[in-house]
């Protein structure tokens, strides 16, 4: 179940607004809203058990706009149909004394409805005030003072030098990791799109980054990945931004041949066909021009993807990271560059452990 109370004693946030307890003190959290208005963005965690589906949702308010009586009289079949149905099919198996939490759009009548018969069984049942209008607010708000409560370190570095397998590495050795990347669901840049699954809405975004932050422990610096002010199409939090932009950092490098390799394996869709590759890169003509474009769609058309990969890193993405990285972050100097020998999983666990070990000696050493 999902915790909305941070990990340390006193929480960073104030959940209590939103329901008389934690979230994840709740068995179930009930998103009572239609299946579209739940896929926009929802409570993370909560089971979208819809008193109405799209389908019924559209028909009742076009009624409505006629007939309000004959509205509600076919809401009310609608809804006790799917009532008894979600019974059934799941809340059937909760214990007597499981405690729910029920949500709508503003906290009216489809959360009145699943609170009513919940309670009819004998369930204790909390409804959140002002439904997700309320909810959605309070994730605004807390993203505005949440982030800069953290100490963050910021890893740079060209494309594929390691940074986001190095920050999976360290959340598996126990740190605290933001991962934008995962939750925005792209890799940035234009050929960024992650094959089969899209990027969620910018409302989810901002839900699952809170989710992630208030479970942090503000006495313990937390690792991010450097980026800029969006990933995809999406928008990072401007106070996290510019959190992001006062942090210490770490710029990394690693051999041009193990970045390739990484680029085959994080790349195996645009490796297979290196022209749809180049084709997605069109739009980057006015910064390289005709001729650079041309040699890269020569080399796809040749399936040499290895040189292409290669030159793309060397003569557009490097030097447009290094700008980027230099303007938001800083030049590395040699007090926080981290040259990586190898990008393999053994070598990039014996380099977060060596990290977190040096972090843990300047921490007791302030």
């Amino acid at each position: 179940m999902t915790d909305m109370s941070s990990v340390n004693e006193t929480p960073p946030i104030d959940t209590l607004s939103l329901a008389p307890l934690p979230f994840d003190q709740y068995a179930l959290i009930i998103d009572a809203r239609s299946p579209h208005e739940y896929a926009e963005d929802h409570v993370p965690g909560a089971v979208n058990l819809p008193v109405v589906d799209d389908a019924e949702f559209a028909e009742v308010g076009i009624q409505h706009k006629t007939d309000p009586h004959a509205a509600y009289l076919i809401g009310a079949q609608h809804s006790f149909r799917n009532l008894a149905k979600h019974t059934g099919d799941l809340i059937a198996r909760y214990k007597p004394d499981d405690r729910f939490l029920v949500y709508c759009f503003r906290g009216g009548k489809r959360s009145a409805l699943w609170a009513a018969n919940l309670r009819l069984i004998g369930f204790t049942v909390d409804v959140v005030p002002g439904g997700w209008k309320h909810y959605r607010n309070w994730v605004r708000e807390t993203l505005t003072t949440l982030p800069p409560a953290f100490e963050y370190i910021v890893l740079c570095g060209p494309t594929n030098c390691g940074k986001t397998r190095l920050l999976q590495e360290l959340a598996r050795q126990g740190e605290q990791v933001l991962d934008l990347e995962g939750l925005a669901v792209h890799k940035g840049s234009l050929l960024g799109d992650v094959p089969g699954q899209p990027q969620p809405t910018q409302k989810t975004f901002d839900s699952r980054v809170l989710d992630v932050l208030r479970r942090f422990d503000a006495a313990r610096p937390v690792w991010v990945e450097a980026e800029s002010k969006k990933v995809g199409r999406l928008l990072v939090p401007e106070t996290l931004t510019a959190a992001m932009r006062r942090a210490a950092t770490v710029h990394l490098s690693a051999p041009m041949a193990e970045r390739v390799r990484l680029c085959h394996e994080d790349y195996a869709h645009f490796a297979a066909d290196p022209l749809s590759m180049v084709a997605r890169l069109a739009p980057l003509k006015p910064l390289v021009g005709g001729e650079e474009l041309a040699s890269w769609q020569a080399l796809a058309a040749e399936g040499r993807t290895s040189e292409l990969f290669e030159r793309l890193m060397t003569h557009h993405y490097d030097p447009a990271y290094s700008r980027s990285t230099t303007r938001e972050f800083g030049p590395g100097d040699g007090g926080n560059q981290l040259a990586l020998a190898s990008l393999q999983p053994d070598a990039l666990a014996a380099t977060a452990r060596t990290m977190i070990a040096s972090r843990a000696v300047r921490s007791s050493a302030a």
